[in-house]
């Protein structure tokens, strides 16, 4: 079986690219949620083997949703989709429980490194 990918941002067209990038690789994606809530209730259910975790979200930050998720399921693997100038945000994230991050916009190249580490762990 696959890796299983949840997919999370409040911007459809960042969930396709990044869904485009994984895809190519032969990743599946089983999920995208467009806010932290989402996210949480997804993981709850699906228990992918990563997420994608966009920082600034509607409902419920990224952060918190991270924890809410460390909380569910101590070995989640999540990287942190951030934009420039966040870097503050992404500290508190892998504080929260974060493995990694990429930077918007963001190189196919960079996002498949932090996916292929992350998953490493």
């Amino acid at each position: 079986m696959g890796v299983r990918v949840l997919i999370v941002d409040d911007a459809i067209f960042m969930r396709k690219m990044l869904g485009d990038i994984l895809r190519k690789e032969g990743y599946e994606i089983v999920a995208e949620a467009e806010n932290g809530k989402e996210a949480v209730e997804m993981y709850r259910e699906l228990r992918p083997d990563l997420v994608t975790m966009d920082i600034i979200m509607p409902d419920m930050s990224g952060i918190d949703a991270v924890k809410e998720i460390i909380k569910i399921d101590p070995d989640a693997k999540i990287i942190m989709v951030s934009a420039m100038g966040h870097q503050t945000l992404v500290i508190e994230a892998i504080q929260a429980g974060a493995k990694d991050y990429v930077v918007k916009p963001f190189q196919p190249s960079r996002v498949l490194e932090a996916v292929q580490r992350v998953l490493k762990l």
